[in-house]
């Protein structure tokens, strides 16, 4: 099998040729069908204080899709040629996939059969990947942690990768849903899949009254913005990661009985929900694909902010 494998820091990815994994009693292997592409792993290249967290060397690559090809003794609940998503994380082990051990930059990855989620018919296998982080990680702190529910006025702050299904899956959810982006072509995105008002300044939320804010950028201010624009006694989530840091108004915060969370991933059971909004036929994302060969050109593309929505490595 071939697979592109981590280093070190600042290292290009090497294409490297192994033998093919064998899977251990509790695992499956998996014909690598999409993997999608994700800044964490562009922050892997590049940013020495991922270290910690990687066991490398390593083949990147922790939301994938595909095909049972190998099934261990112990796997009862899946057989050979059924169609999978990955939940990243083992949530035994705590062991992600393209991180502790080689994940889906690959043409096949050994995976613990509890992290597999059924992938629905109708259901592609770039979307299949598009939902085991995207996906998991929007559906989780919109519906698990925030509570979203039909009726709730809600603000979504960023629409890249997570923000988009966010956005697509509140609407769906019958939220009442207000988009903020500093681009004019992410407003009108979100605006046309039926967001009731869309801006480029995060004090403009204050107007709408949302009880809910999900900040999906996490540049530091943003957070902060967030917490002013939110109505009193409501709740913000923060996802993005785009500075490790944020000054927050504590006055807002101790007088307005502000709740501030943060939310990290999700479930497999997340996964397998938004499985289910891709079966309504009412998800309109951009997922544009790239071949395999060009994972380390399409992880520039990332690094260089030239990507619109998730971009996904496909197989025919």
């Amino acid at each position: 099998m071939r697979g592109w494998k981590f280093t070190k820091t600042d290292k290009p990815l090497e294409l490297v040729e192994q033998p093919d994994p064998q899977p251990a009693a509790d695992e499956v292997i998996l014909a690598v069908k999409a993997a999608g592409l994700c800044h964490t792993d562009v922050g892997i290249l590049h940013d020495p204080s991922w270290l910690p967290l990687i066991k490398a060397p390593v083949i990147l690559g922790h939301e994938c899709a595909g095909q049972i090809i190998k099934a261990g003794t112990n796997v009862h609940d899946f057989k050979v040629g059924d169609r999978v998503g990955v939940s990243p994380q083992n949530p035994e082990t705590g062991q992600t996939i393209g991180c502790m051990r080689d994940g889906g930059y690959s043409d096949q990855v050994a995976v613990p059969a509890n992290q597999l989620v059924p992938l629905p018919d109708g259901v592609s296998y770039v979307q299949g990947a598009s939902a085991t982080d995207a996906g998991m990680s929007s559906y989780h702190p919109l519906f698990v942690t925030g509570q979203a529910k039909p009726g709730m006025k809600v603000g979504i702050i960023g629409i890249g990768g997570l923000g988009e299904f966010a956005v697509n899956m509140a609407v769906i959810a019958g939220c009442e849903v207000y988009a903020v982006d500093t681009k004019a072509s992410a407003r009108q995105w979100a605006q046309k899949i039926g967001a009731k008002g869309v801006y480029a300044d995060i004090s403009d939320l204050k107007q709408a009254d949302v009880s809910l804010i999900i900040d999906f950028a996490g540049f530091d201010t943003t957070t902060n913005q967030a917490v002013k624009a939110v109505k009193t006694g409501g709740t913000v989530v923060v996802v993005g990661m785009g500075i490790l840091h944020s000054t927050i108004d504590t006055g807002e915060l101790i007088t307005r009985n502000i709740t501030l969370t943060g939310n990290s991933g999700g479930t497999p059971a997340d996964i397998a929900n938004v499985y289910k909004y891709f079966q309504t036929g009412k998800m309109h994302l951009d997922l544009p694909t790239t071949s395999f060969d060009k994972i380390p050109e399409g992880l520039v593309s990332l690094e260089k902010g030239e990507v619109v929505g998730r971009l996904i490595a496909a197989r025919a």
